[in-house]
């Protein structure tokens, strides 16, 4: 899959990184490739705890496409 990922300079930090389509999904690295590849384990992490959670609590849940 594709994420949109937002990367900045930290203010104390080297890079911080955020995919706004996963809430509370952050990371952040020394150098902006190193921030990269960290948000792409974030995004795996969070990813594989969203699922975890769906099959636990057995949520009725649907995929649409919508046109605005």
């Amino acid at each position: 899959m594709v994420y949109r990922v937002i990367i900045e300079k930290g203010e104390d930090f080297g890079y911080v990184a955020h995919c706004p389509a996963i809430p509370g999904c952050h990371s952040q690295g020394k150098t902006m490739e190193e921030a990269i590849e960290n948000i792409k384990d974030a995004i795996r992490g969070c990813l594989s705890a969203l699922d975890k959670d769906l099959i636990f609590e057995e949520k009725e849940i649907a995929s649409v496409e919508i046109v605005v």
